[in-house]
């Protein structure tokens, strides 16, 4: 026996879902794309200091240098993130009635 599994086997377990993670299922091209949407590309270079936000600015420029770089990659991720919170404190605001 040599511990692997026979070729007619159950194939591994699916890995689990990630219902929580508000990150899971979405591409790094989505996040990039909704940040200069939401920010805008100057703003976004500032909150995010790398050239490829800053100096003519593409989401496929970004892509390329994000993909190569894993420390601007999860700033870009965390900024995502703080992102989402905004946006739900937005409309969560907006869906209070006014006080009087």
């Amino acid at each position: 026996m040599t511990g692997e599994a026979p070729a007619g086997g159950s194939p591994p377990p699916a890995k689990p879902a990630q219902p929580r993670n508000p990150l899971h299922g979405l591409t790094l091209e989505a996040i990039v794309t909704s940040l200069a949407d939401w920010y805008g590309w100057e703003h976004l270079g500032e909150l995010v200091p790398i050239r490829c936000f800053q100096i003519d600015p593409s989401v496929g420029s970004s892509l390329k240098f994000l993909r190569k770089t894993p420390w601007a990659r999860e700033k870009v991720e965390s900024l995502y993130l703080f992102m989402l919170r905004e946006q739900r404190r937005e409309q969560q605001q907006q869906q209070q009635p006014p006080r009087e």
